[in-house]
């Protein structure tokens, strides 16, 4: 069955209603929604493929109601096909750079057996690798064998620990129901309004420049700036998805802590990237400046690590009335791991999610499972970015500045405990229909075309990403002082 013989979803699922709820949405525009089915998309025990959609559907609602808001119209209808969301979630995957197929995970990132369990470790980034091998001391050229026998010697609940103080990244694979984590009270969104004040009016957004999209649509997140404090997946997913619906986002990286070119040439689309040194005086006055005619912030570190450079979310509403503050963070925002660095891979072991799709089979070692999708990076990525378009709607409405907050962990507790699984798909999916080609400054470029979707809206991004931290640190447009407030 292709995907134009299957017909659309009659019934809106729960998860979408709840996701929608919380990200305060009106219940009515929820009929506005549908999804297009396909079988075989993220097969898993987890209700993943619900999760994914419903994510890609409040994101494509929430920038629907932007855009009507804006222009004045009626929201448009948002008609999701699951072919798309299901090929964007492992947009990672199906990237190839001049034909060739990135490595997503290094040879010491993955499971193995501890002496009462499993630990899973994230050694993907160089500084991650060092901090893990000086933990456990063993020298700078171990190889798989040689951590896999370390390992194997020591609990995993140690092993977790030590790993931790040294600064690297490893956790014990949890058994579902047995977690550390609270998942229980891990809320999936919190949004706060902050202050008073007129209606930040955006004004019309006007029509997109780049053929890519509809030539009458107009971008609902035009005009508006996006300051990208993130890196990985989730952030990045999020501020692509906010460049795609035509916001100016500038990703703003340490030039000590340079980004993986692949990772960047699949989350850099339709952004520019600048490299700025927040302790260095003229680095840190480029950033001020920046900040001063910003709409939005996204940050992705840890709670409390930007905080030293002034940019506590309080702090940066008290000192820029009207700004969208959005921050991500691994672990929830409360707690004993709040602080803790983490990946989509760990919080998936921490939470059951590894233990819940482990191999039954019955000559299995019981090795841990994985999702079919880095699916917390990437649905936490559109509901963030959804977040972000619903606060710019009530910002537009009725003034103030905003404060919002998602982790990881809360879209994993979501996973296990709040979404249904339906009816399994079919035979398995083909990505083909939503893969696109571009010529970029890393190579040519397979990738997965965004899986938004509302009536013209756009299709693809309007620029392919650059170089990461090659851009100027500017904004492309002068600054116009009569859509901002006064700024203390």
């Amino acid at each position: 069955m292709t995907r134009s013989d299957v017909p659309p979803r009659d019934k809106l699922d729960a998860a979408t209603a709840h996701a929608w709820a919380a990200l305060g949405g009106d219940p009515a525009l929820l009929e506005r929604v549908t999804y297009r089915p396909v079988g075989g998309g993220l097969p898993a025990r987890l209700p993943v493929a619900e999760l994914a959609r419903a994510t890609v559907g409040v994101c494509s609602l929430a920038a629907a109601e932007l855009g009507a808001r804006r222009s004045g119209g009626a929201v448009p209808a948002v008609r999701v096909d699951e072919g798309a969301v299901a090929t964007a979630f492992v947009s990672e995957r199906h990237l190839r750079i001049d034909g060739r197929k990135p490595t997503n995970f290094a040879p010491l990132s993955g499971f193995w057996r501890a002496a009462d369990g499993w630990v899973r470790t994230h050694a993907n980034y160089p500084h991650h690798r060092a901090r893990l091998l000086t933990a456990l001391g063993l020298p700078s050229d171990t190889g798989p064998d040689e951590l896999a026998a370390a390992l194997a010697a020591s609990p995993a609940r140690a092993i977790q620990e030590t790993v931790y103080a040294a600064g690297g990244l490893a956790v014990a694979v949890a058994e579902p129901g047995e977690s550390e984590i609270p998942l229980g009270a891990l809320p999936l969104i919190e949004s706060r309004r902050v202050g008073e004040g007129t209606p930040r009016r955006l004004g019309e957004a006007p029509p997109p420049a780049s053929a890519v999209s509809h030539a009458s649509a107009a971008l609902p997140a035009s005009g508006v700036r996006v300051l990208d404090l993130t890196r990985v997946i989730a952030g990045p997913v999020a501020t692509r998805t906010l460049a795609l619906l035509g916001a100016d986002v500038l990703r703003i990286d340490s030039p000590r802590l340079p980004e993986d070119p692949d990772a960047h040439a699949d989350t850099g689309f339709g952004k520019r990237s600048a490299a700025l040194d927040l302790a260095a005086p003229g680095d840190r006055r480029t950033f001020e400046a920046l900040l001063a005619d910003a709409d939005v912030v996204v940050t992705g570190y840890r709670p409390g690590a930007l905080d030293r450079f002034g940019l506590a979310p309080d702090v940066l509403l008290e000192r820029h009335p009207g700004l969208v503050v959005a921050q991500l963070c691994a672990w929830g925002w409360s707690g004993p791991w709040s602080g803790r660095r983490g990946f989509d891979s760990l919080v998936q072991a921490a939470t059951g999610i590894a233990a819940i799709e482990a191999n039954a089979d019955a000559d299995s070692d019981g090795h841990p499972g994985v999702l079919p999708a880095q699916a917390l990076d990437h649905g936490t990525g559109y509901l963030l970015a959804a977040a972000v378009l619903r606060a710019l709607t009530e910002r537009h409405e009725h003034g103030g500045g905003y404060r919002l907050r998602l982790s990881l962990a809360g879209t994993a507790s979501w996973l296990i405990l709040g979404i249904t699984a339906a009816a399994p798909g079919g035979a398995a999916h083909d990505p083909g229909p939503w893969l696109a080609e571009a010529s970029s400054p890393y190579g040519r470029l397979t990738y997965a075309l965004p899986p938004l979707a509302y009536d013209g809206g756009p299709r693809d991004w309007a620029r392919p990403p650059g170089r990461w931290g090659t851009d100027a640190p500017r904004w492309l447009r002068a600054s116009r002082p009569s859509d901002r407030p006064e700024r203390s």
